[in-house]
């Protein structure tokens, strides 16, 4: 089955889509990634979206007329796929996060991704998958993070233990134990967002660079300067970092008030701009070395990064030298690219909804119990019959 992943994290820097090949049955997949593209958002369209994740307000005809274009946004990033890499059967969407609230007490979390799934479908004419957060959330869940279940598929190691570290604007790990996936059962897999990844570096950036810049390419700005490691020790304890797993976190606590109150801590010690950089750089790196050793059952052989952090060349040395002598690669090295690994894990979540087999981690997400993830939508299309799509 060729099925569309699709995907815009909480940099919103535009949707990730990645076509792969996929068959088998339950947990034990093979799979085939035939190409990616990356589709930025328009000026305008991320201007939105960053406004209303900052917690603008705006009127629910704005909220439906921002939902259309993120919809058609995702529908052409689809249809752009296709004319490159060919057909596909299914389309798997995440859509577009604007706020995301964890559970506390008894009151369920919420979370809000806006790109509907039926108009994709109308528009592109394939069955869609969306709304993947919902169904976790509704029996307790964080609904996050979504990945460690299609981790531990692609990416267990039969020998060694593997962490793998998304640094999008969000952190989030997976911790995949050595053993690999059978038909029907995981490893024991664990996975929590572990802090800020992108979000506060990029939206630093675009501050000190008046908006010409969107992110610090490569840490080159933040290698400049010189980390404060009194503010990081300052910033590190945040009750976020000291919570037990399951949790999840989104801009709604490491986004624009909190980035105000570390510009205001940097100012106090009268750091430069590139020190500022660097010392929200390192941490990010010190939050993730933080996570895995309060947490963690034991520290990993390896850690896989995959997403735009990844390839923030000063970040990544930062965070070797935190978790030194552990190898720090990205998941290229274990046949999975780092800029589709998402992309590619939501073709999957939305391969088992095709099939129904349960997509959430109860001991990763704090659910009560597995659920089938997304919401299909056929649009004008009538339903396949399953045999003829694998």
């Amino acid at each position: 089955m060729r099925v569309i992943g699709l995907i815009s994290g909480t940099s919103a820097d535009g949707i990730d889509a990645a076509l792969v090949e996929i068959s088998g049955q339950g947990y034990r997949l093979s799979w085939e990634f035939l190409g990616g593209l990356m589709l930025p958002y328009s000026p305008d369209v991320r201007s939105h979206i960053l406004s209303v994740a900052s917690g603008q307000p705006l009127s629910i005809a704005e909220l439906a007329e921002l939902d259309d274009a993120i919809a058609h946004a995702f529908a052409n990033a689809a249809q752009q796929l296709q004319s490159q890499y060919g057909f596909a059967d299914l389309i798997a969407s995440h859509g577009q996060t604007v706020f995301h609230r964890p559970p506390q007490d008894s009151q369920l979390g919420y979370s809000l991704q806006l790109g509907r799934g039926e108009v994709i479908a109308a528009l592109s004419q394939l069955p869609t998958v969306s709304n993947f957060r919902q169904a976790d959330l509704a029996v307790g869940g964080h609904g996050a993070p979504l990945v460690p279940p299609v981790d531990a598929c692609l990416l267990s190691h039969p020998d060694r233990s593997r962490c793998v570290q998304n640094i999008g604007g969000i952190g989030n790990v997976a911790y995949l134990p050595g053993g690999s996936a059978d038909e029907v059962s995981l490893p024991p897999v664990l996975g929590w967002d572990t802090g800020p990844g992108n979000s506060l570096l990029d939206i630093a950036v675009q501050i000190l660079s008046g908006g010409q810049l969107t992110y610090d390419q490569d840490g080159a700005w933040a290698a400049q300067g010189t980390p404060c490691e009194l503010l990081v020790r300052q910033w590190l304890a945040h009750p976020f970092f000291q919570i037990l797993p399951p949790k999840s976190t989104g801009r709604e606590l490491f986004g624009w008030a909190y980035l105000e109150d570390c510009r205001h801590d940097a100012q106090d010690h009268g750091l430069s701009d590139a020190d500022f950089l660097a010392t929200l750089t390192e941490f990010t790196a010190a939050s993730i070395a933080d996570n895995y050793r309060r947490f963690l059952p034991a520290l990993p052989d390896e850690v896989l990064l995959c997403g735009g952090g990844s390839r923030n060349l000063l970040l990544r040395r930062r965070l070797e030298a935190h978790l030194d002598p552990i190898p720090v690669i990205t998941t290229d090295a274990a046949g999975v690219p780092a800029d589709f690994k998402e992309a590619i894990a939501l073709a999957v979540l939305g391969f088992w909804r095709w099939q129904g087999v349960s997509g959430n981690l109860p001991a990763v997400t704090g659910a009560r119990r597995s659920q089938l993830l997304g919401d299909i939508h056929l649009g004008n299309v009538p339903q396949p019959s399953l045999n003829s799509l694998y």
